[in-house]
């Protein structure tokens, strides 16, 4: 005997050090995030785990954001992207019994970069919080959206209880956890998140400043923060705080116009005859048609029809009536349906209104083309009284069965039956009425229970707040 070990318990121990591995860094992970205090023994025994599998030291530097380290190893970029999705099983006993090390040595490596990217984005020093520093945030929540599968700022509302992570995995072999299934509950949180730091920061001399200005990343947290605080802004900084709210707005406008342009396609009116002219020929329908006159003597076919494709839709005029709480529960829905109401503004035959209400009901239809104007004419805030709205909407009722009014809401009401009522009315005169719980990228609503059975037993269910679904609905009915 040599004295050396057999290939099976090399592999078995070096599963078993894998393992110990990976606990290290999501325990390291878990005292990072429930204690300020740095553990002395947790970190000298990280970084031996990162230096060991050859990954930066880096990884473990909270000042380090995750866009840092990828300038200096862009090798890490690939690795990142879709890093929490979950990746397909092994086939085979060969893959469990021959691959065993290498796959504890590759979750090794994940836990490594999990951790950094959690860190980095719920772990957040108290105090006052910079320009740059939210920036560094939302960088770094950039990247935890895309390793959940997302585009940055998806989950935040921009441009959208399960496993957690632990010392030992979430079973299934000691796997990373996957934590793709939680983006239901991620996106609200990162927004809240989000929210924190800009109330944190000392936005007024940010703005006053175009270079700290100039770090801003627009969001929904900090648009928000912007219309509140508008009016007690001038010169320098509310021109900086305009600058901000109409990015936003055109890049959740370029978002929403796609989404809408998708579903803009009505049926085609065959009561119109197509126009002849060359680009609506339709040729295969022409040679098809005309086969019986080819003359195989000549090779040649003789056309004595032509026919061309139909390209005339449908399109009744419409008249869409936007109703939407301004509270302050519901801001987020207040930017996307201010942007959504001038996007269907600028559709051929469609009559756009917008009304927006807290105590006090507000007619913003003259400015509806311009979101960013509408924007700068909320006051966001204050209680909700949806009455003074339904006074002003219901004149705007002509023709109930051309009309569809979308009311947006929590619907937690003080006058509720009174309002239901009116509500009730509307749908009973033959208009179309779509109650929405909220219009977010993230699509949770909280919606009054009272007002939900109503609206269920009345047969205009509450929509779920997901963008998406509303505009799939709009485009159903007015197309």
């Amino acid at each position: 005997m040599t004295g050396q070990q057999s290939p099976e318990v090399t592999a078995e121990n070096a599963e078993t050090a894998n393992d110990n591995r990976r606990q290290v860094m999501y325990w390291r992970l878990l005292a990072r995030l429930f204690d300020h205090e740095e553990q002395a023994s947790l970190e000298s025994a990280s970084l031996a785990v990162v230096e060991d599998i050859g990954l930066p030291a880096a990884l473990l530097d909270p000042q380090a954001s995750v866009d840092s380290v990828v300038q200096r190893h862009p090798e890490l970029a690939a690795e990142l992207d879709g890093l929490m999705l979950p990746e397909p099983a092994p086939e085979g006993d060969l893959a469990e019994d021959g691959d065993g090390a290498r796959d504890r040595a590759a979750e090794v490596r994940r836990a490594a970069l999990v951790s950094k990217v959690l860190l980095n984005v719920f772990h957040s020093a108290p105090g006052t919080v910079t320009a740059g520093q939210l920036s560094r945030w939302q960088s770094d929540a950039g990247w935890l959206e895309r390793a959940l599968g997302c585009e940055p700022g998806a989950l935040r509302g921009g441009r959208s209880g399960g496993a957690g992570v632990g010392p030992t995995g979430t079973g299934g072999g000691g796997r990373t956890p996957d934590l793709s299934r939680l983006v239901p509950e991620i996106g609200p949180e990162l927004g809240s998140i989000e929210a924190g730091l800009v109330k944190r920061m000392r936005l007024r001399e940010v703005l006053a400043d175009p270079r700290l200005a100039g770090q801003l990343t627009p969001s929904m947290s900090l648009i928000e923060q912007l219309l509140r605080d508008k009016d007690n802004l001038s010169g320098v900084a509310l021109a900086n705080a305009k600058s901000l709210i109409r990015r936003f707005v055109d890049e959740v406008a370029e978002v929403l116009r796609t989404q809408v342009e998708k579903s803009t396609v009505g049926a085609l009116d065959r009561s119109v005859p197509p126009k002849r002219v060359f680009r609506n020929l339709d040729l295969d329908r022409t040679i098809w048609k005309n086969l019986t006159n080819w003359s195989p003597e000549e090779e040649r076919l003789y056309v004595d029809r032509l026919f061309y494709r139909h390209t005339a839709r449908k399109t009744t005029p419409q008249r869409l009536i936007v109703v939407v709480d301004q509270s302050g529960s519901m801001v987020d829905s207040m930017v996307n349906c201010t942007i959504l109401a001038s996007i269907f503004a600028g559709l051929p035959k469609v009559d756009v209104h917008l009304i927006a209400y807290d105590t006090q009901a507000l007619d913003l239809t003259p400015w509806v083309h311009d979101p960013f104007e509408t924007l700068l004419r909320t006051n966001l805030g204050g209680g909700t009284d949806g009455t003074v709205a339904m006074a002003l909407a219901q004149p705007k009722i002509a023709e109930p069965r051309n009309t569809v009014v979308v009311w947006i809401s929590d619907f937690y009401e003080w006058q509720t039956e009174p309002l239901f009522e009116s509500m009730a009315a509307i749908h009973r005169s033959g208009a179309k009425f779509i109650p929405v719980g909220s219009v977010t990228s993230s699509g949770r609503a909280s919606v009054n229970p009272w007002f939900r059975e109503r609206f269920k037993d009345q047969g205009t269910p509450v929509l779920s707040g997901h963008i998406r679904k509303l505009v799939h609905e709009l485009k159903t009915f007015l197309t």
